[in-house]
């Protein structure tokens, strides 16, 4: 997802992964209720449940998954025994390669996860569709499908080695982000520590290629919906390539003389801004968020104009304030940051692109002790201060990361307690309930912890 809490580079860190308060609320009285049902209309009941999704992880899962349909059907079942209403399955992993049908890119042929405390090598043999496999047991069970696809990403490097299309392909390698640094610009392929290597977003080419891969990906009969993650750039160091300053200068009307120093400078970081900034710098900020902006409109029209019936959405992590520094601005164009906020122009609002949204996951990635509250850093504060943001242009589905950060180091009684509360605290300030990920509540079985808590959730619908 987009941030380190929600990746697939918890992987490449086995203490995060093996590690595992406030009072009740009440509805905020959201402005709207929607409906997720097969007509697709509003609802208009106070009274109706609202969707409940759980993200299953490529790689995390693949030692279960990538060759028994009979273990999909197993946690599939756990998932609508807990109450789980909606399922989001990874099928276009962070080495960029997938694990759906397509003629525009690569079968995913391993991926690597923790076996038995040892970070492996997961090879892929079994020939059926992955996706399809998902698709037709969810619906057995009564489960909404999401095809969860990694966006701007073509390769990673873990203990395992390189992985992906930007290591195999030369021109796909030409696509891959320039990045700002103390010693100055350099590719991403240069770099010596693990992670993804992201695309330029700013590049049409790859622009083109990704929603080649999304239009095959909506062709699947059946398919609910689709929810782009790392829809974004590569933080604030990217991207500096030739290409993206001569769109920049179309951008602004006119030539750079000094570029980068005009623009960004290395010690602005996310969160922390200079109160002397370039003197393009505020706009280089707006210019990023139309590049993504755009990309969405084009990539919901590739979509919809493969399948009307789809809905398109994105994961985006709940820390708004700060978001500035991927290129994102998930808010509805209706709500005028640059009131609030410094480091936005009068039109970056224009780059909101909420309403291009059939649905809008939420990363209310708090802490187990920062359950409750009003501000970011509280599961409940991601939410409404989500809901807030983005002013009745798409449902926002928020909810909590239970296995990484501190939820990998507290105390089980604390996560325990925590992952029941967190249904409370989101699904009551914002549209639905979202958890972060199938794997850690297998890895401790801690399904009954969120099934009571949708049960009490339930409770209140019901009574």
């Amino acid at each position: 997802m987009n941030n380190v809490w929600k990746s697939v580079f918890y992987a490449f860190f086995s203490v995060v992964l093996s590690g595992f308060l406030g009072v009740g609320c009440g509805d905020d009285g959201n402005k709207h209720s929607w409906e997720f049902g097969d007509d697709d209309e509003e609802e208009t009941d106070p009274k109706a449940e609202k969707p409940r999704y759980i993200w299953i992880d490529a790689a995390a899962n693949f030692p279960d998954f990538a060759n028994s349909k009979e273990n999909i059907a197993r946690d599939l079942g756990l998932a609508k025994e807990s109450g789980f209403t909606d399922i989001v399955v990874d099928v276009r992993p962070t080495n960029g390669d997938v694990l759906f049908k397509t003629t525009a890119g690569s079968q995913v042929e391993w991926l690597g996860a923790w076996v038995s405390g040892v970070y492996t090598k997961v090879n892929r043999t079994a020939t059926w569709d992955y996706l399809q496999a998902f698709i037709d047991e969810g619906h057995r069970l009564g489960l909404r499908v999401h095809a969860g696809f990694n966006t701007f990403v073509g390769g990673n490097v873990t203990a395992l080695g390189n992985a992906g299309v930007v290591f195999r392909d030369d021109e796909k390698a030409a696509w891959v982000t320039y990045k700002l640094s103390d010693s100055g610009i350099h590719s991403a392929l240069d770099e010596q520590t693990g992670g993804e290597r992201f695309f330029n977003p700013v590049n049409e080419d790859v622009q083109n290629y990704i929603c080649d891969l999304l239009e095959d990906l909506a062709a699947y009969e059946g398919l609910d919906g689709i929810i782009l993650d790392r829809g974004r750039f590569e933080g604030l160091a990217s991207d500096f390539s030739d290409y993206t300053r001569k769109k920049f200068e179309a951008f602004l009307g006119h030539e750079i003389a000094d570029f980068p120093g005009d623009v960004m400078r290395t010690d602005i970081t996310e969160g922390n801004i200079p109160s002397e900034v370039p003197v393009y710098f505020k706009k280089w900020l707006e210019f990023r968020v139309k590049v993504v902006h755009d990309f969405m409109v084009k990539a919901r029209t590739r979509i919809k104009a493969r399948n009307p019936e789809v809905k398109f959405g994105v994961y985006v992590g709940g820390w708004y304030s700060t978001y500035y520094a991927n290129g994102v601005n998930w808010a509805s164009p209706d709500y005028n940051m640059s009131l609030k906020y410094s480091w936005a122009t009068a039109d970056y609002k224009n780059y909101g692109y909420a309403d291009h949204m059939d649905q809008i996951l939420i990363g209310a990635y708090a802490a187990p002790t920062a359950v409750y509250g009003n501000t970011e850093w509280t599961i409940q504060g991601f939410c409404r201060n989500a809901m807030d943001l983005i002013k009745g242009a798409a449902p926002v589905i928020g909810g909590p990361d239970v296995g990484n950060g501190q939820w990998a180091t507290a105390g089980d009684a604390v996560v325990n307690q925590a992952i029941t509360k967190s249904v409370d605290a989101a699904i009551h300030a914002c549209d639905g309930y979202f958890l972060f990920d199938m794997i850690h509540l297998k890895q401790k079985n801690q399904w009954q912890y969120v099934k009571q808590g949708i049960d009490n959730y339930l409770v209140t619908v019901h009574k």
